[in-house]
């Protein structure tokens, strides 16, 4: 499959994700709800396939910044320890 053809799936996809979510802003049934939810789990899977093979390429997450903080602690602590104990 050509990128243009994938990019125009990823819209697609996406378009139909956007559309389900404005349906479940109104009243409806708990009936409508489940299948609106079903097809809304549906098309994100499908937008995920569609953008792994599209994008091969993935990025590791930062750590949450207070894992940072408590990394740099660790670090300045242990830093300080072989200062004195030098």
């Amino acid at each position: 499959m050509m990128l243009e053809e994938k990019l125009a799936r990823l819209r697609a996809h996406r378009n139909n994700i956007h559309r389900y979510r404005r349906l479940l802003k109104p009243r409806i049934s708990d009936l409508e709800r489940e299948y609106i939810e079903r097809r809304l789990t549906e098309e994100r899977a499908a937008l995920e396939s569609v953008a792994s093979t599209t994008y091969p390429i993935t990025f590791k997450m930062p750590p949450p910044v207070q894992q940072l903080v408590a990394h740099l602690e660790a670090d300045h602590a242990t830093a300080t320890h072989e200062r004195s104990s030098a």
